[in-house]
């Protein structure tokens, strides 16, 4: 059994996988890995099977040492390791990942998939509820388990810096111009944001009723706009309800895109066509 010693954590490395979906009706976020196409295109580079647990690693990869050979790929963001490819490790190496660049959030796969006891059908950590294995501590040992399997091919990746959006279940509640607003800001990325939702940055967006909204079910991509008017974007440890009325949700393709926005990050959106985001969460 191949372990791997964790020498250095990082500040917010978690196990993620394919996540919860289906369990919204129990008050459980669907989690999972923040930009899937960097999972999955990590699983398939190793030979996973496309539901493997891998590392996320946020804005530090951490170091690790393998006690067997191994093989790896990292995704997503880069790091000191070479990118989007499979590596061969040997055994006794310790891979020092560094900062990320390009990106906020990094893929570590291995073959085999990393191993943990899952919990209500997944491995991945939810920052919202704890539920899931803890995030990696300096001196953690992973194990690598038997996920490998049949890989399918990854979804195509689409590059752009503007993050396609239609319009939310309650943007009757806010002014005409919102929608303009929203669409023609380029926000910023407040520092107090995470994987439950990323804070961002600009004009207030202006509300048209101004009574309080029951809570009701909520996706990722949602874009939730607080009393300050300034909208919050949903990430995949989002709680399943919210209060606050949803003017504009991002598309299911694009999702993966605001995954790798860091503080201080600019981001756009625009009206468009494709895959809601709701889908596979409920």
């Amino acid at each position: 059994m191949n372990r791997v010693a964790v020498v250095s954590a990082g500040p917010l490395t978690t196990l993620q996988d394919a996540g919860r979906a289906g369990l919204a009706h129990l008050g459980v976020p669907p989690s999972g890995a923040f930009d899937r196409n960097a999972f999955a295109l990590g699983n398939h580079l190793v030979g996973n099977a496309p539901h493997a647990a891998a590392l996320e690693a946020t804005l530090v990869a951490p170091t690790l040492r393998f006690a067997e050979a191994a093989v790896v790929a990292v995704t997503g963001a880069r790091t000191a390791l070479a990118h989007g490819e499979p590596i061969e490790v040997t055994a006794g190496a310790t891979l020092e990942l560094g900062p990320c660049r390009d990106g906020v959030r990094a893929y570590i796969a291995v073959y085999g998939g990393f191993d943990a006891e899952p919990v209500l059908g997944s491995r991945s950590h939810d920052l919202l509820t704890g539920l899931g294995p803890p995030p990696l501590r300096d001196g953690d040992e992973l194990v690598v388990g038997d996920a490998a399997g049949e890989p399918t091919p990854p979804p195509p990746v689409r590059m752009s810096d503007v993050l396609r959006i239609a319009p939310g279940p309650r943007d009757d509640w806010f002014e005409p111009e919102a929608l303009d607003i929203l669409t023609g800001t380029t926000w910023r990325v407040a520092n107090a944001s995470n994987r439950v939702g990323l804070r961002l940055e600009g004009p207030p967006l202006p509300r048209l009723e101004r009574g309080e909204l029951l809570s009701e079910g909520v996706v990722t991509g949602a874009l939730q706009v607080p009393p300050s008017g300034r909208p919050i974007l949903l990430g995949p440890d989002h709680p399943t309800t919210g209060g606050y009325p949803i003017l504009a949700v991002v598309l299911h393709d694009d999702v993966p895109l605001a995954a790798q926005l860091g503080p201080g990050a600019p981001v756009r959106f625009a009206l468009g066509r494709g895959q809601h985001s709701s889908l596979g969460e409920s």
